[in-house]
């Protein structure tokens, strides 16, 4: 190949032959240096050509326009450090390209980061998890998510049902709703305790409740590559923060002495309602949670083996005997849905708020104050009168395993559970002085004449 010196005339003069389409001007200083001209274009650039590893190379340096010769000989002997020091200056350039370009993702990141509210996130994590599966089945029950959406309701609206004693008309902001226009980076340790220090002087069971819910949710966000840099892990694991968690509390006397058992039985069974009494009944006998029963479906019910399935806050469903009793009361209820304890008037077409008819019972019965939690309470008190082993009445009310051989040896069929369960309910039953016989299924000898 043909060198010269290159100076800005001769560049200037240089331009490529009609019958190639690229010529090349090569530089007799600085070797490998050349400046390029392509058919029909003006424009000339310079370049860099040479040997990698065996294999030729060119890199354009840039515009004759925009180059001075000396910075453009400059160019080429470092492109020529780099190759003999073993690099390749086209994965140089990459590598550095990419550099910038996670750097400026990063500062893209973080600014994005910095401007990011708690309702964001909080917005995709609701998202997320509401779509999560275990098993085929959703991670979360409609009963959860409601549990979540509680806390974080604006408020302001008219109660329409089940107002309290002293209760406002007008519904609260949810407890973490402070939290929401709040950046997520500004959640730390002090600011969680001031907030417990606030609320927990009057909602200490709920304050409770919406921590565990608030640290759940940055727990999620610490394992997200969006959120991490914006969560201070610490803000619900400091000292500071723990110290100020209200413990659980239960409330004292809130469940049926043997001795009460009969009057409350008796008001009970007058309420009108026979939904509401059938299920405020069944709430004691079966030890179930609140709502657990009220989701009750029919197709739940196996009316031939005898069993309940019941949507089951720990382990997503449970299945527990279908006592005689309890059989009697929901047989004759009205199957206007696929709800067990259905409702015309509730939107959700099931009970939603038994308590009024609840307290007003107790009234009549002149029996203290006592919740629908009471009542299950009452069974898990009541059962011990008939010496049920502990284990049985923790599967049959849906406790976790306490130890390990409940949890990872002892599994009882629900024929066992069906002895213990009828056991309990007579039991109850004769307390409340009701007589009950439950019919016997199955084939009766008829004597041949």
């Amino acid at each position: 190949m043909a060198k010269a010196k290159l100076t800005a005339g001769r560049i200037e003069k240089f331009h490529c032959p009609e019958d190639k389409k690229q010529s090349f001007l090569w530089c007799d200083e600085t070797p490998g240096l050349g400046v390029r001209a392509t058919t029909g274009s003006d424009r000339k650039r310079y370049i860099f050509q040479t040997k990698v590893n065996g294999k030729s190379m060119r890199v354009t340096i840039g515009d004759v326009s925009m180059w001075s010769i000396a910075k453009a000989q400059a160019e080429a002997r470092r492109l020529q450090v780099l190759i003999d020091q073993g690099n390749d200056p086209r994965q140089v350039e990459a590598d550095k390209k990419a550099a910038a370009e996670a750097k400026s993702a990063a500062l893209r990141l973080e600014q994005a980061t910095q401007s990011l509210t708690v309702a964001e996130a909080w917005e995709s994590y609701i998202a997320e998890r509401s779509a999560a599966t275990k098993d085929g089945k959703p991670e979360w029950g409609e009963r959860h998510k409601a549990h979540l959406a509680y806390f974080v309701q604006a408020g302001g609206n008219k109660r329409t049902r089940g107002r309290r004693p002293n209760e406002p008309e007008i519904t609260r902001p949810g407890l973490l709703v402070p939290f929401m226009a709040m950046r997520l980076v500004d959640v730390d340790a002090e600011v969680v305790s001031a907030w417990l220090h606030k609320e927990a002087s009057t909602a200490p069971t709920n304050t409770a409740k919406a921590f565990s819910v608030l640290r759940a949710f940055l727990t999620w966000c610490a394992k997200k590559d969006e959120y991490r840099a914006a969560v201070n892990l610490d803000a619900c694991r400091a000292d500071q923060v723990k110290k100020k968690v209200p413990g659980p509390k239960t409330k004292k006397n809130d469940s049926l002495r043997r001795a009460q058992v009969k009057p409350w039985f008796d008001a009970v069974r007058r309420i009108g309602n026979p939904v509401i009494s059938a299920y405020l009944q069944a709430l004691l006998l079966t030890g179930a949670r609140r709502n657990e029963l009220a989701t009750l479906r029919w197709h739940n019910v196996d009316f031939q083996w005898k069993s309940l399935t019941i949507r089951d806050k720990v382990e997503g469903e449970r299945t527990i005997p279908l006592t005689p009793y309890v059989e009697h009361l929901i047989s004759p209820l009205p199957r206007r849905n696929e709800f067990v304890f259905s409702s015309p008037t509730a939107a959700s077409g099931r009970l939603e708020e038994p308590r009024n008819p609840h307290n007003k019972a107790l009234r009549i019965a002149a029996l203290p104050a006592l919740s629908l939690h009471g009542l299950r309470r009452s069974f898990g008190t009541l059962a011990e009168w008939v010496e049920v082993p502990t284990g049985i009445v923790a599967q049959l009310m849906g406790h976790k395993p306490s130890a390990i051989a409940e949890k990872h040896y002892i599994q009882r069929e629900l024929d066992l559970l069906y002895l213990w369960h009828v056991k309990i309910e007579a039991w109850i039953l004769e307390q409340a002085g009701i007589e009950f016989i439950a019919e016997k299924p199955g084939l009766q000898v008829v004597r041949n004449t």
